[in-house]
């Protein structure tokens, strides 16, 4: 994960589980810069600074994600 800042050349998604974009989602995006970097934000704060991870991080939190390491934030 490298410091936060506050790329403009990302392609920003949210969740379909946002409905029209609640206020307490995370959005996602790969720079269009060639870097293979993810940013992450708030969407209530898309202003503030931003997450950057690389696309190995990014594919590994997917992965758990996937596999049900973060299960107990929703139990």
């Amino acid at each position: 994960m490298s410091t936060p800042r506050k790329p403009s050349n990302v392609s920003w998604h949210i969740s379909t589980y946002s409905g029209s974009g609640g206020p307490e989602c995370v959005e996602a995006g790969p720079l269009n810069d060639g870097s293979e970097q993810v940013a992450v934000r708030h969407s209530r704060r898309p202003d503030a600074e931003t997450i950057l991870y690389t696309r190995a991080e990014w594919e590994a939190f997917v992965k758990g994600v996937k596999d049900g390491e973060f299960d107990f934030f929703t139990s």
